[in-house]
C-alpha cells in the first residue's frame, strides 16, 4: 500500500510540470501576438507624430483632415478648407489614418 501512495504522488508532480509548461507557453503566445504587436504600434505612432511637418496632408482621430501650417510643441495648427484653421493637439494626430489619406 505505501508504494501506491507513493506512485500517486510521483504522478501529481510531472502534472504540476506540465501545467506549468502550459501556462508558460499561454504566456509567450499572449506577448507574441498581443502585447508586443501593440507596443510596435505604439512606436511607429509616436515616430509619425514626431516627424510631422509644415505642409503634411493628415487626418485627427476625429476624421478631421486638413494640411499641417504650423506646429508647436505640443500642438498642429490644420488648414481644413481656404482660411478655415483648428489647432489640434499632436497626439489626436492619427497614423492609420493619415496613411490612407496620402495614398
Amino acid at each position: 500500500m505505501f508504494q501506491f501512495i507513493l506512485l500517486q504522488a510521483s504522478s501529481g508532480q510531472s502534472g504540476l510540470i506540465g501545467n506549468l509548461i502550459l501556462l508558460g507557453g499561454i504566456a509567450i503566445i499572449f506577448y507574441f501576438f498581443m502585447i508586443r504587436p501593440q507596443q510596435k504600434k505604439q512606436k511607429d505612432q509616436r515616430t509619425f507624430i514626431g516627424d510631422i511637418k509644415k505642409g503634411d496632408m493628415v487626418v485627427t482621430v476625429g476624421g478631421m483632415h486638413g494640411k499641417v501650417i504650423a506646429l508647436e510643441e505640443d500642438s498642429v495648427m490644420l488648414e481644413v478648407d481656404r482660411g478655415a484653421r483648428i489647432k489640434f493637439d499632436k497626439t489626436s494626430i492619427s497614423l492609420e489614418a493619415s496613411k490612407q489619406y496620402v495614398k
